[in-house]
């Protein structure tokens, strides 16, 4: 199978401008980067997931990319992402880029040509045009819906933007072509075909540079429909599925992950893997704590790893069943955290309820990504700046998962040398902020844990991606079986939970804290966590 290697994978997910700053500007690089795979390699990850490192005037921290062929000067040049490609892969180490597929800055020159065109390209517009809006014009300005943008060049009309204004979507053609809307391209009008013959040159240029696949933001957002309703999926699915045809032959090693999970059409799959998001339902179920703000388009209940322990897995246990129906050998990717919501500490979750959370993520059977930071319970920070687009939403703020990693005691925390006030956002001001060289020190560390649980599963297949995963209790303690040889148990609530289990005699803690064997089957103290080899 193509990208077979990623159902083994243990992702490590950086955001560029907080990792670690080499020249002092205050923003983080990828020289940065280079300077710190000891780290990185030390944390047992084989993958690396970049988010957007290409050129952008940064509206939307990278996401409104003005040049997909060329890394954004802040972070260096293409020559220093293909010489950490290679450092990381000496190291056993693969490189993902996050590749904005969907929509370009209003700075692309593509869109310069065409905001200061007399009309239609001949050789088809890259973008989507109308110089009168339809009756059915999307009325909604929330960013990461459709909407129509005033022209603020010399063409007339509007263009669709994609998520703000400044985010002008790319033309994939539409579901319906109706003869009194003429400005609506099919899918294979040339306009489109363009744009989907460049998705195949971004991907071969890096791909051929040795990049090993792409994380696609907004994946499903290609082929539009009327109204903005759902239907543009089957068409989008098609686009993916012919790129994947032709990556079989030309980089056959290479994933292709989308934003979410991928939507079940009926023809098959177009991407390598699901993706269980931070601000999605199966992910916020279980950690969504409400510490960083609402998430206005999900009412989550309680989460389940809570010390109150009034959650419930059912909402993620029924995402899971519903993303392996079509396939049990599916591969889901979930991670502690990401760049767009919260972290994985985020108050009032403290330090000593990570273990139970993180047991869960290595071991449960997803293919874990580890949120930089989270291997030392970096604090979500509440009430930050507006920074690079961070606040797209009055419910919550991106910026306090995006603070600078914290390497260690001295000024700015070792991420850069610039002056503090010059930071691409400010270090976390606590005096007992956790950083990486007080964590090597302490063999208790959430550092060495995460560590400890990486090499675990590294050297036991039954925890990987690849075995069947049974729940034995849903509730408090949640107790699951990797394949026929391990048993897992997690109490993420402050009160002890015991549950009835058969056929423990015997087994044998390999890692965890907190958890013993009863005559009837398991306790786990409050917090307690635990990974059992069975007789």
């Amino acid at each position: 199978m193509a990208g077979d290697w990623l159902a083994d994978a243990i992702v490590y997910e950086i955001y560029p401008q907080s990792f670690a700053d080499s020249d002092g500007d205050g923003i983080g690089d990828l020289r940065g980067v280079i300077e710190h795979l000891d780290h990185i390699e030390s944390l047992g990850v084989d993958t690396i997931w970049f988010n957007p490192c290409f050129a952008s005037p940064f509206v939307d921290a990278g996401y409104d990319v003005s040049d997909y062929l060329r890394i954004a000067p802040r972070y260096g040049t293409n020559d220093d992402l293909v010489e950490l490609v290679g450092r990381a892969r000496e190291r056993g180490i693969r490189v993902l880029l996050d590749l904005v597929a969907g929509h370009t800055s209003i700075e692309h020159p593509w869109f310069q040509e065409e905001l200061h065109a007399d009309g239609p390209s001949p050789d088809g517009d890259r973008y989507v045009w109308i110089e009168e809006l339809p009756t059915w014009a999307w009325d909604s300005t929330i960013p990461g819906t459709p909407g129509w943008v005033p022209s603020p060049g010399p063409r007339p009309g509007w263009y669709l933007k994609n998520f703000y204004d400044e985010q002008p979507a790319l033309n994939f053609g539409w579901t319906e072509t109706p003869p009194d809307e003429p400005w609506r391209d099919g899918v294979d009008d040339p306009g489109p075909m363009r744009n989907k013959e460049m998705l195949r040159e971004v991907l071969d240029f890096w791909l051929s540079r040795g990049v090993a696949g792409f994380r696609v933001d907004m994946a499903f957002s290609l082929v539009k429909d009327q109204h903005g309703k759902n239907r543009g999926t089957v068409a989008t699915t098609r686009i993916w599925r012919d790129l994947q045809a032709w990556l079989a032959s030309a980089h056959p090693d290479a994933v292709l992950v989308p934003e979410g999970s991928e939507p079940r059409t009926g023809l098959g799959f177009g991407f390598d893997a699901d993706f269980f998001l931070v601000i999605q339902p199966e992910h916020g179920s279980l950690f969504d704590n409400k510490g960083a703000g609402i998430l206005p388009f999900q009412h989550n209940p309680e989460p389940f790893f809570h010390a109150d322990g009034r959650g419930t897995t059912r909402p993620f246990l029924d995402g899971w069943a519903r993303a392996k129906a079509d396939d049990p050998a599916r591969r889901v990717i979930m991670a502690t955290a990401d760049h767009d919501f919260s972290r994985l500490r985020t108050d009032p979750r403290t330090p000593e309820e990570l273990g139970a959370a993180l047991t869960f993520l290595f071991t449960w059977g997803t293919v874990p990504s580890l949120y930089y930071g989270d291997e030392i319970g970096m604090r979500y920070l509440p009430g930050l700046p507006d920074v690079e687009g961070s606040i797209c939403n009055p419910a919550y703020n991106r910026s306090g998962c995006r603070t600078p990693m914290q390497w260690d005691d001295s000024p700015n925390a070792g991420f850069s040398t610039a002056p503090a006030e010059a930071l691409y956002l400010p270090i976390d001001p606590s005096g007992d902020r956790p950083t990486v060289a007080a964590q090597e020190r302490d063999p208790g560390s959430t550092l060495h844990l995460v560590r400890r649980l990486a090499a675990l599963r590294r050297a036991t297949p039954a925890l990987g991606g690849r075995a069947s995963t049974t729940v034995l209790h849903e509730g408090y303690p949640f107790t699951w079986r990797r394949g026929d040889s391990h048993v897992v148990v997690v109490n993420p609530r402050r009160e002890p939970a015991e549950v009835e289990l058969d056929g423990l005699a015997g087994a044998t803690v390999l890692l965890g804290q907190g958890v013993g064997l009863t005559a009837a089957g398991l306790r786990a103290e409050g917090f307690g966590y635990a990974v059992l080899e069975l007789a």
